[in-house]
């Protein structure tokens, strides 16, 4: 798939405004002005407003992108400034949501930038939801649930993807085009169990990587938005910023016959009928419960936990922690009960930060 082709959009400014503006990103002759021009046009829907999807939105939004959509459940929070760059302590003080907050700081770097805040969950419904179309999906997630969702989503419409992550001094990120080269679920074709992978959270983040991950994530936004799709990278490409390893760690040019979603078009996030959220009846509570996990390890979460100074009580029957003002009992299928907030999309946020895996 590639952009449509110019409509206007974005040239609130004078054509010799714009020129001048971009002038040093369209002498680069692989892109050009032509390349420019098409990404004056482009449609870039990127889930997740932290520390990737700042990163990626200033990016882009710089770049000249001609719009974007920002979608991200949560509000910020103090911790999240030393990584989190489109935020300001102002912003944690308030509790802005980080969707509204990033449009903001975000529109005052480029007015000409049509960018749209959704405060909300990614799911199966959103692109329809909100009626939109984009040329190109970004994964600034923090789970891989609404991974697969996204996966799906790009795989079922032939819409580019680029999945990306980071946690402590390591990160990945791979391009997806459907059709052309394998995609998430070829790679990974269930979801890591609790405890084979950390969190921000459990195990920290160094902002180097964030950078290192999100500027190969940029690069390839670029060249799809652009035209230029056969100058991605196929692959996975994996950094240590701590250990110094730096590369392409996985060629996977083509798509696996075997991939539920790429070749037998199955789909399973986008028909997971299971209900995930419960509110508790006359308590100040929710239940989380995850979608299709192959095996969930409490004594492993609890070793994360402790690794991350949380003090962790453990019965024969569950796991029983308190953090961020909310007290967590989590049982051995995965399902958790967060109490002290009643809010089921603060509740999500809190189980991805804190359990990471749904």
């Amino acid at each position: 798939m590639t952009p449509r082709e110019p409509d206007g959009r974005g040239s609130t400014d004078t054509d010799a405004g714009w020129d001048s503006r971009y002038s040093r990103q369209s002498r680069f002759v692989p892109l050009g002005r032509e390349g420019q021009q098409r990404l004056r046009t482009a449609e870039v829907l990127l889930v997740g407003v932290g520390a990737l999807g700042c990163h990626l939105a200033l990016s882009l939004v710089r770049a000249g992108v001609g719009r974007i959509w920002l979608v991200d459940r949560d509000v910020v929070e103090e911790h999240n400034l030393p990584r989190q760059i489109l935020f300001d302590e102002e912003d944690a003080r308030r509790g802005t949501p980080k969707a509204e907050a990033a449009a903001a700081h975000l529109r005052r770097a480029n007015a000409a930038c049509d960018i749209i805040a959704v405060a909300d969950e990614f799911g199966p419904t959103t692109l329809t939801t909100l009626a939109a179309q984009p040329d190109l999906l970004l994964d600034g997630t923090d789970n891989f649930a609404t991974r697969y969702v996204i996966n799906d989503l790009a795989v079922q419409r032939a819409i580019p993807w680029i999945y990306g992550a980071a946690v402590g001094s390591e990160g990945m990120a791979m391009a997806v085009l459907p059709g052309r080269t394998a995609c998430l679920r070829c790679i990974l074709p269930t979801p890591p169990a609790s405890g084979d992978s950390g969190t921000c959270e459990t195990d920290g983040i160094l902002q180097p990587v964030v950078a290192m991950v999100t500027a190969f994530q940029a690069a390839q936004a670029i060249k799809i938005l652009a035209g230029h799709a056969d100058d991605v990278a196929r692959g996975v490409f994996a950094a240590d910023v701590w250990r110094n390893h730096y590369g392409l760690q996985l060629q996977a040019a083509a798509p696996n016959a075997d991939c539920e979603s790429c070749a037998l078009g199955r789909f399973p996030a986008l028909t997971e009928t299971e209900q995930n959220l419960v509110s508790l009846c006359g308590r100040d509570a929710v239940q989380v419960r995850p979608s299709r996990l192959p095996s969930f390890d409490l004594d492993a979460l609890a070793d994360r936990l402790a690794r991350a100074g949380v003090a962790v009580e453990r019965t024969p029957h569950l796991l029983r922690f308190a953090a961020d003002r909310c007290r967590f009992s989590v049982f051995p299928d995965g399902r958790a009960l967060v109490f002290g907030e009643a809010d089921g999309r603060r509740a999500m946020a809190l189980y991805d930060r804190w359990i990471g895996a749904r």
